[in-house]
């Protein structure tokens, strides 16, 4: 009799949801880019972090009656390196990159980051590179030059420059995906969130204070205030939530591959709601790069289920 394997209870709501989340992150590049060119990419990181520690602090009081629980010591400091790395670092470079850039190339350069996050563990010594592996880094990295030659080689060097930032800020994320395993086992996910929220979001909000007070907000109408809450409050904070819920549920090794459906809905949005045309050698460095990705995260669980 075949072995089979025992499902959440849940399972088949995760996987509903995580495709809702995909569809929701694919559409909010194209959403940022639109709210940037209103209030600037200052004028967002600023309104980001009005809300977003906000929303940490009632998570934790929710959560464990306390607005700040308790920490020891050498926790705070580990939690402030954490916020600096995943919001002060990431999430800064993020925003610019993508005001830079466009909507489909951001969420191409940003799925390389299993790439990094391989090369981090290895590197580490937690995780040994089959030559699958080493080929798909390889792959990837081809395809990364390929999706970027367009641009490079037109002389688009604002473009070119923002999917450069977009690749640090994928490697700023692949380390503190690394880093946060061991301390969200320690202390779970919603106090390392919440403190990693507010130790690395209030300093960039202060340093946006400038951005936040220039930016016309009298600009955004009704429907543009509600795309600001949602890019932040749904698809930032709840999303977050979800996902790390929806890993729970499903494990990573099942729900990380739904990840590679981002920047097909990324460009799809893009090119229905802003216009945006892809080349042909775009579209071929995109597929070239997520197959790199895709054979490097996974070619040594196919070598294993090979035996």
């Amino acid at each position: 009799m075949p072995h089979q394997t025992h499902l959440h209870r849940h399972d088949q709501h995760a996987l509903l949801i995580a495709l809702v989340l995909v569809v929701i992150w694919g559409g909010n590049f194209t959403l940022q880019k639109y709210l940037f060119d209103l209030i600037t990419p200052g004028g967002f990181l600023w309104a980001r972090y009005l809300l977003m520690p906000a929303c940490a602090l009632l998570l934790m009081r929710w959560r464990f009656g306390r607005w700040l629980p308790p920490l020891p010591r050498q926790d705070w400091m580990q939690m402030a390196w954490l916020g600096f790395i995943g919001h002060s670092l990431h999430v800064g470079l993020v925003t610019y990159g993508i005001h830079w850039s466009t909507a489909f190339s951001s969420s191409v350069i940003l799925a390389c980051g299993p790439i990094f996050t391989l090369l981090i563990l290895h590197k580490q010594g937690l995780e040994r590179l089959s030559w699958p592996q080493i080929a798909g880094v390889s792959v990837a990295f081809c395809g990364v030059l390929m999706f970027l030659s367009d641009k490079l080689l037109g002389g688009n060097w604002r473009a070119g420059g923002g999917d450069l930032v977009l690749l640090v800020a994928a490697g700023f994320f692949s380390y503190y995906t690394v880093a946060v395993k061991p301390v969200m086992q320690k202390h779970g996910p919603v106090l390392t969130m919440g403190y990693a929220t507010l130790l690395g979001g209030l300093p960039v909000m202060l340093l946006s204070v400038p951005a936040g007070m220039a930016a016309n907000w009298s600009v955004l109408d009704f429907w543009a205030w509600v795309g600001l809450f949602w890019s932040i409050l749904v698809s930032a904070f709840v999303g977050w939530l979800a996902w790390g819920w929806i890993n729970n549920v499903r494990g990573v090794a099942r729900t990380a591959p739904l990840m590679y459906l981002m920047p097909p809905m990324a460009g799809l949005f893009a090119w229905a709601l802003s216009g945006e045309h892809y080349t042909w050698i775009k579209i071929a460095g995109a597929g070239v790069t997520l197959l790199g990705v895709a054979l490097a995260q996974y070619a040594g669980q196919i070598k294993w289920r090979l035996r």
